[in-house]
């Protein structure tokens, strides 16, 4: 019931967003109210969650957790690397998974790192550029960063069939360690946001800019730039026109993303 209810918000969010003549967010409008009420529970609730805990927890311990949850979005790369039949990249994330989860007790210890194993973390929205959605809208689902239609549809698929709802069956478990990421990830980005809450005159357009200059780098994708001449799979949402993608390969993403005010470019 739950994923359901998760799959059917994602889809209506995506589907009611309105357009604007602006090319690099024709969804300014939802966005920025969305962005609001977001940024209003993010002050209200997540920022004091995530300053709590990185006051009240050891930084090595709040280290192994983020280990952890590394380890598993590992799993999620292995997923994206078999589906775009990249067998050398998947195989690495086998062999970082094996490693970090045995000798790096569950992957408490990021044991593959320290011996230098490349670092793929590639996510189904990085999958989907591969497949040819290069561009993609900029975006903000409820209760999440800066993303777009792309990597929003991808997190939606990730967030409903995760690692840790294919290995905890318990929900009030599964709950709770979704909220301790959920916290662990805001803890991170502390220092990011406090410098674009003291700098930025326009906070929205700062991340939404930095996010989307950053994920079209990765991906292969253009900002900024004029697309008329390229695909954009975001126009199928809007109208009945059908177009043809360029071949180029995407960059590989660095870490996160998720689910970052930071996640995932016309993406």
């Amino acid at each position: 019931m739950i994923k359901r209810f998760y799959v059917a918000i994602s889809i209506a969010c995506i589907l009611t967003a309105c357009s604007t003549t602006n090319p690099n967010d024709p969804y300014e409008p939802y966005n920025r109210a969305m962005f609001k009420i977001n940024n209003k529970l993010d002050e209200t609730i997540l920022e004091p969650a995530a300053r709590g805990y990185q006051k009240a927890v050891p930084k090595p311990v709040r280290t192994g957790v983020t280990n952890v949850f590394d380890n598993l979005r590992d799993v999620i790369s292995l997923g994206s690397n078999i589906l775009r039949l990249d067998i050398e990249k998947a195989a690495t994330d086998v062999s970082r998974i094996g490693i970090n989860t045995v000798w790096g007790l569950g992957g408490l210890l990021p044991v593959a790192d320290l011996a230098n194993m490349p670092n793929n973390k590639n996510t189904l929205g990085d999958t989907f550029a591969s497949w040819g959605w290069k561009n993609s809208n900029y975006f903000i689902m409820p209760l999440s960063g800066p993303s777009t239609l792309r990597d929003s549809l991808g997190g939606a698929i990730t967030t409903v069939y995760s690692p840790q709802s294919a290995l905890i069956s318990n929900n009030k478990v599964l709950y709770g360690i979704s909220g301790l990421n959920v916290i662990d990830t805001r803890a991170k980005y502390l220092g990011l946001t406090d410098v674009v809450k003291d700098a930025a005159p326009d906070k929205y357009a700062y991340m939404r800019d930095f996010y989307m200059a950053r994920r079209s780098s990765q991906t292969g994708g253009k900002y900024g730039e004029n697309k008329d001449e390229d695909v954009n799979i975001d126009d199928l949402f809007e109208d009945d026109g059908d177009s043809s993608n360029t071949d180029k390969t995407p960059s590989e993403p660095n870490e996160n993303s998720s689910s970052t005010p930071s996640s995932t470019n016309k993406e």
